[in-house]
């Protein structure tokens, strides 16, 4: 018997593909606007290639275009881009367990092609398809790459043909990372360790006159926001509950379309009818239990 597949008749390449659609769709817009802005920071078009190759992270990538229009020294950039990316070795390493019978050699283009959104869909496969493995988890690194950098070089190409101002890169990237840390902020603790981290940051800056400041603030930060979540977990009874780790207020969506309520009506009906059923076979065996008893308390009178 044939193995079960998402449709028989494709190949597997293809197969992986249509998983990674969604996310290669989404690299678009936003590839296209990092090079633009790599492009009015300074990079040629084989330059945001390689870029967008080597370092594949969009958040580097901007934070590169706005050290590089500020013309921030080359140690303070690496270093920059160093600590922005140590992220990756956490989530290099819940992947691990699915591709540690892999060579090495395998490993280790499977980790420089990983970035963030790569990683969370082919999480998600690993834990919840069996079929999936590690040669489907490196299409999708493929697939992701390849749609990031043709939207940098295309970008970079309309970058070369229209006139960019360099104030729009900071603007650009602010409001990137504020979109990143208010989609962060679940609980108390990760508002109180942003806003300390935006205070550190504008401190140690103004006291370094350079962006090493940020790197400063941003460790201080990080282990603050360690320290308070240990000791609360650690010392508290119900550390669930206490104010730090407990869920921030978030507004219920209000919107409901008219399918919304149509199933929801039909929801109510079921539940209604299931209700209808259940009674009618109480009073069924209520019924049946009470002339059984008759039959035994009167036995003669039948």
């Amino acid at each position: 018997m044939a193995k079960a597949q998402i449709n028989p008749e494709r190949t597997r390449w293809l197969e992986v593909l249509g998983v990674s659609m969604p996310l290669c769709l989404s690299y678009i817009p936003i590839g296209l606007a990092c090079g633009i802005l790599l492009h009015a920071a300074g990079l040629n078009f084989i330059m945001i290639l390689l870029v967008s190759v080597l370092v594949f992270s969009g958040g580097a990538q901007f934070i590169l275009a706005s050290l590089l229009a500020s013309n921030a020294p080359l140690g303070t950039i690496f270093i920059s881009l160093f600590f922005l990316e140590l992220r990756y070795a956490l989530l290099g390493s819940s992947l691990s367990k699915y591709i540690k019978d892999k060579s090495a050699r395998f490993i280790f283009i499977f980790s420089a092609s990983m970035n963030d959104e790569n990683y969370a869909v082919n999480y998600m496969k690993f834990a919840t398809d069996k079929k999936w493995d590690p040669d489907d988890a490196l299409l999708v690194e493929y697939y992701s790459l390849a749609a990031w950098s043709i939207s940098n070089m295309v970008g970079g190409l309309i970058g070369g043909a229209i006139s960019i101002d360099l104030e729009v890169v900071d603007f650009a990237l602010t409001a990137l990372f504020l979109y990143m840390i208010v989609m962060q902020v679940q609980n108390h603790l990760t508002l109180v360790i942003g806003l300390l981290a935006a205070v550190l940051g504008v401190y140690f800056q103004a006291l370094t006159k350079g962006t090493l400041g940020i790197i400063i603030a941003t460790l201080i930060a990080s282990f603050v926001g360690f320290l308070i979540e240990n000791t609360v977990r650690h010392h508290s009874k119900h550390p669930n509950s206490n104010w730090f780790l407990t869920k921030m207020f978030r507004p219920k969506i209000t919107k409901t379309t008219i399918e919304d309520k149509q199933v929801q009506q039909k929801e109510v009906k079921e539940v209604e009818k299931l209700e209808t059923k259940i009674e009618n076979v109480v009073e069924h065996h209520d019924e049946k239990h009470e002339e059984k008893k008759h039959d035994d308390q009167h036995p003669d009178e039948g």
